[in-house]
């Protein structure tokens, strides 16, 4: 039996057509936790199929979807996210000013 991971989906979109598609897919995949992260229990089936149905909707040179496997569900072991403030958010390009 293939079990399930936990997984922490977050995304990117610089169009809101596809922000709306794009939400409404990560929606029958898992549970909203902010407004462009979602928490889901994915088999490997299951993941690959959503990736595939992100893969043909997004704007490989503009959009960004990021999947953070967060290790085997197991029910006895709460989900729990724990934050203050605003994250670190790692700059993917050199700034100039």
């Amino acid at each position: 039996m293939t079990r399930r991971h936990r997984f922490l989906v977050c995304y990117d979109i610089a169009e809101p057509k596809r922000l709306r598609k794009v939400a409404k897919i990560c929606e029958s995949y898992g549970s909203r936790i902010q407004f462009s992260v979602f928490e889901s229990s994915l088999s490997p089936p299951m993941l690959a199929a959503f990736k595939a149905e992100l893969d043909g909707l997004i704007n490989h040179d503009d959009d960004q979807i990021l999947f953070v496997d967060m290790g085997v569900d197991d029910s006895s072991t709460p989900f729990s996210i724990a934050y203050l403030g605003l994250p670190y958010i790692k700059k993917s390009r050199i700034t100039i000013i």
